[in-house]
Order: structure tokens, then sequence, then C-alpha cells
């Protein structure tokens, strides 16, 4: 396979732009979807707004280099990356934050209803947020399968709260059909689109979505700890009122009134002072993304994740797939199920092969099609037959579990 990997290569189109990253010698790094790599022109970057920006401009820079206006700036250039206009999008904070802001907000918007429902299984800061709520006594969880969501959508449901891609699984939600379904219902509906922007096509508005949450250090590669982006559709932007009334969401934030009042865009979304070097950094890693297109690292990653299917099916391990298996009906991960998967991470790992653990029997690989390969695919598939065939997994220092993972 490594052959007809390397034919791949040369055909492929998108393969110019890994030089455009830095990919550690020695390294398949299969773990974008939770941390991209570094985009070669961040550090310059970086280095431009440490050292001329805020080392000589100091405080002008909020002015001279448009630090102020920079959080709208970002958001509007992610915009067209998920089907919203700019005016919609804006950077602020993290998921987490923007998920509370966003739920308060639908929950005002529903009065009457307190029902947040979301399905088993979602992400934890997704739960977790509505937990927070319903702890105050703003909201009510519900959690259905994922059959079940639309017979589960009530006349107390506010808000439908999913996220498109599984972090787990990679399995897509039909996001116009679920939806279509909620606003038939009165209910609002929020996507989390922390494991599908920037990696597979997205039409926000064409779908009628309300809000959407997303990250920044995954596909976009802008970082660890990198801020995140809300999208608020312009139908509803005058009436959305966000909790966290901080300085930075107010219509006149330098007239320093005792009185909130929100501003009147997207801008209502921000809350403290932007961090200006985060957003900067993912700034970069968004300008390339946009740069090399959507479309084309979806339709490139679904090869990628193919042909690694392809070469292990040459071999006779067993791995249970739990990710559809259909790759248009996934984003861009594969994922298995294996009581040892722990430990087989581990071990990768220590080849050089940088996939990931979910707990509890969770092997996942994500595609990062800007800076990935056909060959990497061959490879990480021999060290994968290579350890599961071999002993390897079952050294200790595999299978003592670390804090952090």
């Amino acid at each position: 396979m490594l052959e007809r990997a390397r034919l791949l290569d040369a055909g492929d189109p998108l393969a110019r732009f890994r030089e455009r990253f830095d990919v550690p010698e020695g390294v398949i790094y299969l773990d974008g979807n939770s941390l991209g790599c570094l985009p070669m022109e961040t550090p310059k970057r970086l280095e431009q707004v440490v050292r001329e920006e805020w080392g000589r401009d100091l405080i002008r820079s909020w002015n001279s280099a448009g630090w102020i206006d920079l959080p709208a700036k970002v958001g509007g250039k992610i915009a067209p990356l998920i089907g919203a206009q700019p005016h919609e999008v804006v950077v602020a904070d993290s998921v987490s934050v923007n998920l509370f802001k966003l739920i308060s907000a639908a929950l005002a918007m529903r009065p009457g209803r307190k029902v947040v429902l979301s399905e088993p299984g979602n992400f934890p800061t997704d739960i977790y947020m509505i937990e927070g709520l319903e702890k105050q006594g703003l909201a009510q969880r519900r959690l259905a399968s994922r059959d079940g969501l639309v017979d589960a959508l009530d006349g107390d449901v506010a808000l439908l709260l999913l996220t498109h891609a599984h972090y787990k699984t990679g399995e897509i939600f039909d996001m116009a059909r679920l939806t279509g379904a909620a606003h038939e219902a009165g209910a609002l509906v929020l996507w989390d689109l922390s494991h599908s922007g920037g990696a597979l096509p997205v039409d926000l508005n064409a779908c009628g979505a309300d809000f959407a949450v997303g990250c920044g250090y995954k596909y976009l590669n802008g970082g660890p700890g990198a801020p995140a982006y809300a999208f608020v559709a312009e139908r509803h932007l005058h009436d959305t009122q966000q909790p966290l009334s901080g300085w930075m969401g107010h219509a006149q934030p330098f007239a320093f009134s005792d009185d909130y009042r929100p501003a009147p865009g997207i801008e209502r979304l921000l809350c403290g002072t932007p961090g200006i070097l985060g957003v900067s950094a993912l700034e970069v890693g968004v300008d390339l993304i946009a740069e090399i297109g959507v479309e084309r690292l979806y339709a490139k990653s679904q090869k990628l994740s193919e042909f690694f299917r392809q070469c292990l099916a040459e071999s006779d391990i067993e791995l249970d797939l739990v990710s559809p298996t259909d790759p248009a009906q996934r984003g861009s991960q594969l994922s298995f199920r294996h009581p040892e998967a722990y430990a087989i991470c581990q071990a990768l790992i220590a080849r050089g092969v940088i996939g990931d653990f979910r707990d509890p029997d969770i092997l996942r690989f994500g595609f990062a099609p800007a800076y990935l390969r056909f060959e990497d695919m061959a490879e990480a598939a021999r060290h994968l037959v290579e350890v599961l065939e071999s002993s390897e997994w079952q050294r200790e220092e595999f299978r003592t579990r670390a804090a952090v993972t």
C-alpha cells in the first residue's frame, strides 16, 4: 500500500500545503481534531504583534493595529467557512463560555419554556452548561437518544443543543432536518461546530440555524486554548441578550456608563477584553484554511480515511469501527472500539503515531488533510497492525493511565 499511497500523494492537489505547517519530523499526527498543527506563519505573526504592536506601539495598537476590531474581523473571516454572514460571527472567549451565553439567551427568548434538549454522550461541556443553568433554576435538562430527539421536541423545549459531528464517533447530524423539526416545535437550535468547523462543509444559514459555537484550536489551527467563535443569525441579533454583560459587549464601551446597553450587532456577544495574542494566532490558521477551501479539505479527508480503512483491511486484525462506514455520514475522523484502546494508543504514540484515546474504550484518529499525506495513512496503519499483532501494548508503561492523555 505504500507504493499506492505515494502515487496518490503525487496526484494530490493539496499536497503543497503540507509545507505551510510545522509538522515534526518522524511524527504521523492524527490528533488534529484535538489540537491542530502549527502554521509556519504563526510565529512570525506573533513576533510582529509582540515586538512591534505591543512592544513598540503599546496601547496605541488598539487603534493603529486594529486590535479593537479584531474579534469581529476574524469572526467575519470564519463566517464563510460555516455558511454565515460576516456580521453574524464573532471570536470570543471559549466554547464553554459561549455555550453559557447562548443557552441563556435562547431561554430568555422562549419565556415559559425551560427545557434544553440534547443527547446523552454529547461533549461533556455542552451538557455541563445546561446543568449549571439548571442549578440556577433557569433551565431543565432533557436528554434523548439520536433516534428519539424529534419525538422529545414538545411545547416545553426552548432549545435543542447538539454537536454537529460527534467527538467520539464522528457521526454527523442532519442539521437541516433537526433544525426544521425544532422550529416546528417552537424551539430554537444551537449547534456546536467544534469538530466540524474548518473540516467539513457547514451552511448554518441554509439550514436555518439560530445559534452556533465553534472551536479555534482544532481544525482552524489557532493554537492551544485558542479563542472560540459564536454565531447568531441576523434575525436574532436584536433580541439576543446574553448574561455576561461585560464592557466590551457594550454599545459604547469607552463611554464608561454605569448602565449596560448592548452593542447593536454581534459584538454584544463579547464580554471582557479580548486576548489579542490568541486572536492574532487564530487569524493565521483561519486564513490558511480559507485559502485551501473547506470543500477541498473535506473531499481529501474522506479519501484519507477510506484509504486508511483499506490499509487495515489487508491485515487480519479485528477492530470494531464505531464511526459510520459511509464517509459522507462522518466528520474528519475514524474511531474504533477496543478493550485495550488506551494501551494501544500509548504504544502508537511511542512509535511517533499520535492519535488519541477517549474513555472508556475508543481509539480515535483525526484526519487533518491540510498537512496529512496518504503515505501517513499507510504507515500509521502498518504501525497499528504491528502493535496489535505483537504484545507491545501490554507493556506496563502503556497500560498505566496518566492524569492527562
